[in-house]
């Protein structure tokens, strides 16, 4: 046998054997499906937590340096989430820090090494206490703009980093790191350390939603799939400049949303999509059949470029955009054919007990099982 023949023959059995072998890992890791859960301990066990892999309690805040449980309620909230591994029992449950203008502090309280120990020891005593699987931070945001009148200091960037070192030395690799993510350019190029967060943390959980927000003067999709020509911030653009930085995909978690935002004062032109307009408010899946039927005037629209659904209402001019099985079953085959770790929504209080949202996402993974 000749020497091109040989290096050849050596060629294919190494790339059989790393295919074989990534085939196999992947296998091995199923993508994930994340519920965040804001609600009461009444509801919880209501829903099919079978069909999840993890459900992060929404939310704890800062008290001084320490990680805080608001009160009595939250604290059987909690336990009652805890107690669900009885019926699902590889079930991770998750305290998560802040959302939306719940880190007023944050960018105060972990601008210093004693702050983060601090925060990182009461972490590690609250999962203790409640026998939680880790943390997920969700601080909106480090070093770029969030929520109105929060501080916000080019040092939280740097900051974040050393915060989620903290953490990790604190809980050790038996509890679960994550953060909650911002899916637009600016949080993207801005507000993360990319490359010495990532090695750190379990996961990122891409807040792929609210891309049209309560802020914003023109309608558009807010959690579409793909860009259009007429927005370019979507899911995929969030995977593609991430991929470009060299985060790992297998970290990555997309974004799905259990909710709709209404738009008002929108022409009816081009179905009121891509039109002036102002936030109205949102809607739960839940209360969809009767707030958004067709017997009400709303006009089901697909958009095939941002594979996203849409509603729009001639006679009140209201504009709707939102996630429904169709969005939700493309976004779990989307993350299966990337590799990424698997899909996160906001949140499970808004879907319905059964026959929703969560329904379509898990028959969408399903289909991981029997393709392998």
């Amino acid at each position: 046998m000749n020497m091109v023949k040989r290096k050849y023959l050596i060629c294919c059995c190494l790339l059989m054997a790393a295919t074989f072998f990534l085939g196999k890992t992947f296998a091995q890791n199923p993508p994930v499906i994340i519920a965040y859960y804001s609600g009461n301990a009444a509801r919880v066990d209501s829903f099919e937590v079978e069909k999840l892999t993890h459900i992060i309690y929404s939310f704890c805040h800062l008290k001084g340096n320490r990680l805080s449980v608001n009160n009595a309620g939250d604290t059987l909230t909690i336990k009652k989430m805890v107690a669900l591994k009885k019926r699902n029992p590889t079930l991770k449950v998750l305290l998560s820090l802040g959302g939306w203008g719940g880190c007023k502090t944050c960018s105060e309280v972990f601008s210093t090494t004693a702050g983060r120990n601090e925060f990182a020891a009461s972490v590690k005593e609250l999962n203790e206490y409640f026998g939680t699987d880790g943390i997920d931070l969700d601080w909106e945001y480090p070093a770029i703009p969030g929520y109105p009148g929060h501080r916000y200091v080019p040092g939280d960037k740097q900051n974040f980093t050393e915060l989620v070192i903290a953490l990790r030395k604190a809980l050790g690799e038996k509890h679960e790191i994550s953060f909650a993510a911002g899916g637009f350019t600016d949080f993207i190029k801005g507000a993360i350390e990319w490359d010495k967060v990532m090695p750190v943390v379990n996961y990122v959980n891409l807040m792929t939603y609210d891309l049209v927000h309560g802020y914003s003067t023109v309608t558009g999709h807010h959690t579409p799939l793909y860009s259009t020509p007429q927005q370019r911030e979507s899911t995929d653009n969030a995977i593609r400049m991430l991929d470009s930085i060299g985060v790992p995909r297998n970290k990555m978690v997309i974004g799905a949303a259990f909710y709709a935002r209404i738009f008002e004062n929108v022409a009816d032109v081009n179905n009121g999509l891509y039109q002036a307009a102002k936030f109205r408010n949102g809607v739960p899946h839940r209360a969809w059949e009767r707030v958004l039927s067709a017997d009400s005037g709303f006009a089901y629209h697909w958009d095939p470029v941002a594979q996203a659904p849409y509603l729009y209402n001639a006679k009140k001019k209201w504009f709707v955009t939102f996630d429904d099985t169709t969005s939700m079953r493309l976004k779990m085959q989307y993350a299966i054919d990337k590799g990424l770790h698997g899909v996160m929504f906001w949140q499970l209080n808004e879907d319905k007990f059964s026959g929703g949202l969560l329904e379509a996402l898990y028959i969408s993974r399903q289909r991981y099982f029997k393709e392998r």
